[in-house]
């Protein structure tokens, strides 16, 4: 999604469940023509970036359909999409968050975090820290956030359990992190782990740790959901386009063949010997019979990541 591209779009509001947001945006009834555009910024990784939504020249994604369903006139919105594929949350406050300031957002999305969960160096503190500096940035300018927690890339990946463990128990302790800082900056917030990844497989892309183009239009509906509950004035919901059958088995392999070998290869020097650490740990935690002690020192570490922000 090239930075700077306009969709049509209307208005947006707090939120409910848990996070209260309390910022408000405007853009006008239905955005009239000579009204100035809400302005829209998304900031995260691949997933906000849009990957496994492909567009002519790149992706759309679940950020700029919802965008084009958050006003009425076409002119109503003036989107920009920084989020970029690999991004960690160091990332978000070295590089995208300047630039969003720049921009002035009235509305901005944060979601980032499930590539942290897939590097040797993981720190939850670290996390924390970045994910917090971005969202009180932005909120100390009066813009409403968007936030989502993420669902486990072990099981999207169905890694084997020794693997796919500790990866889980990293992943939960980043979501503590999240629903805890939504709350606290008053984000409109998505249950997004919640939503059926892998009980529907047309909901992943190929590569099964990214949404379709499907389960792209599901986070935007779902975004879309949350800010008319909040009472914003909202265009119409996003339209999906025409549902194809999802990735077979023989998608699947082909793409490992062809493309997941190098995915993979790509993250070697770093993920693969983190992993085969961890898998180590685990197995010796199952055999003491001590992985509910792992849970426990993880969800203890996200505690004191909270207890440790200014």
């Amino acid at each position: 999604m090239n930075p700077g591209r306009r969709a049509a779009v209307r208005e947006p509001a707090p939120h409910r469940p848990g996070p209260v947001a309390v910022a408000q945006f405007s853009t006008g009834p239905a955005a009239a023509p000579g009204s100035a555009p809400l302005r829209f910024t998304a900031l995260g990784d691949s997933l906000t970036e849009g990957v496994g939504d492909p567009a002519p020249g790149g992706w759309r994604g679940w950020a700029a359909l919802l965008a084009g369903g958050l006003a009425e006139h076409p002119a109503g919105v003036e989107f920009h999409n920084l989020a970029r594929s690999g991004a960690l949350s160091h990332d978000l406050t070295g590089a995208q968050l300047p630039a969003a300031l720049a921009l002035r957002p009235q509305l901005a999305a944060v979601v980032v975090g499930g590539n942290d969960t897939l590097r040797t160096g993981f720190d939850i503190r670290h996390t924390a820290r970045e994910l917090d500096t971005a969202l009180g940035a932005l909120a100390a300018e009066g813009t409403l956030l968007l936030t989502a927690c993420l669902p486990d890339p072990g099981s999207l990946l169905r890694l084997p359990g020794p693997l796919a463990r500790p990866l889980a128990r990293r992943m939960r302790a980043v979501n503590t992190v999240v629903h805890a800082l939504s709350a606290r900056h008053r984000t409109v917030h998505l249950h997004l782990a919640e939503l059926p990844w892998t009980a529907e497989r047309g909901l992943l892309s190929v590569d099964r740790l990214h949404p379709s183009a499907t389960g792209h239009h599901l986070i935007a509906v779902g975004f879309h959901a949350r800010l008319a509950e909040a009472g914003h004035r909202l265009g119409p919901a996003p339209a999906a386009a025409p549902a194809g059958a999802g990735p077979g088995r023989a998608a699947d392999l082909w793409w490992m063949a062809t493309r997941g070998t190098s995915w993979v290869a790509e993250r070697s020097t770093d993920l693969l010997p983190g992993l085969v650490a961890l898998a180590v740990a685990e197995a010796r935690g199952r055999l003491r019979g001590a992985t509910t002690r792992l849970d426990e020192q993880m969800a203890g570490a996200a505690s004191a990541a909270l207890a440790g922000l200014p």
